[in-house]
């Protein structure tokens, strides 16, 4: 194999164009703690903050990639990803996701000594989600929580201490997730009951769980707007907020329990979308607010 092709595969096994959901809450907590802080703007805090995400995730992605291999094979839909497919070999990706995990603690080393500190606990909920689904039909939440660590992270990689408006935007991006992911695990609802594997759809139904992504991503409403408020946001952050609600509220517009042909669309595509434009437009909001 070519090592551009090599490369590829390995972009692929980690799904790394699904970094833009959790990446640009990464970039709201770090414009919020510069601007907080009264510090300049530091682009080797920043690259590092980057190299966090992008090492978490990847091997939060190919762990669990590694993790539901067997699994994975048996399903139709994911039968083509690259361990089952024979791509990549299931040692290589977990060679992959200790490599990562180093890289990510040693990158947290080099932020400052609380994200250190964390960087362990941090890897056990990204790293420790792959599990739930064995377990638990909450695996959704906790691959929430997961992702919520991104505009958190990145406030304490600036500040080194907690405070309640990066919180906020962590919660957001808590029930946000949670609530997508609901959606996305609809269309494996017959594989995973056959396979006594949990889910909120196997729980509940398509129906009910449906339902619940819809309070979910209400709630996500409810924090997105509390953090505008508290934070004195503009008019420009408001004009984000906006176009993320409303794409929230696309996106159940596109998927019925009898149809779920769209799923993809409303999981991948709007929830980028979202996610870039509401950074885009807080991170103005802040830059040209006094």
């Amino acid at each position: 194999m070519s090592t551009l092709k090599t490369i590829s595969s390995y972009f692929s096994l980690v799904k790394f164009s699904h970094t833009l959901f959790a990446l640009p809450f990464a970039m709201i907590g770090y414009t919020l703690a510069v601007k907080i802080t009264g510090n300049y703007f530091d682009i080797k805090k920043l690259l590092l903050v980057l190299a966090c995400m992008v090492t978490a995730r990847s091997a939060a992605m190919a762990f669990n990639r590694y993790i539901d291999k067997e699994f994975d094979v048996k399903n139709p839909r994911t039968a083509t990803r690259e361990i089952p497919a024979g791509v990549i070999s299931a040692n290589s990706a977990l060679f992959f996701v200790l490599i990562s995990s180093a890289l990510f603690v040693v990158a947290t080393g080099f932020i400052n000594s609380l994200c250190l500190y964390l960087s362990p606990v941090a890897l056990l909920v990204i790293l420790g989600y792959s599990y739930t689904k064995r377990f638990t039909a909450l695996c959704h939440v906790v691959l929430g929580i997961g992702l919520s660590l991104a505009p958190i992270g990145a406030y304490l990689a600036v500040t080194g201490k907690f405070d309640l408006l990066p919180l906020l935007f962590s919660f957001a991006v808590l029930f946000w997730v949670s609530g997508f992911d609901i959606i996305y695990a609809l269309q494996d609802h017959s594989f995973d009951k056959s396979n006594k594997l949990f889910s909120i759809p196997t729980w509940l139904g398509l129906n009910k769980a449906l339902m619940l992504s819809k309070l979910f991503h209400f709630v996500t409403t409810f924090f997105i707007g509390y953090a505008g408020i508290y934070g004195s946001f503009g008019m420009v952050y408001w004009i984000g907020a906006a176009m993320f609600i409303g794409l929230l509220v696309y996106q159940h517009s596109l998927v019925k329990p009898h149809d779920l042909s769209k799923v993809t669309l409303a999981f991948a595509t709007t929830n980028g979308v979202a996610s870039i434009l509401f950074a885009t437009f807080t991170i103005v909001d802040l830059i040209i607010s006094k």
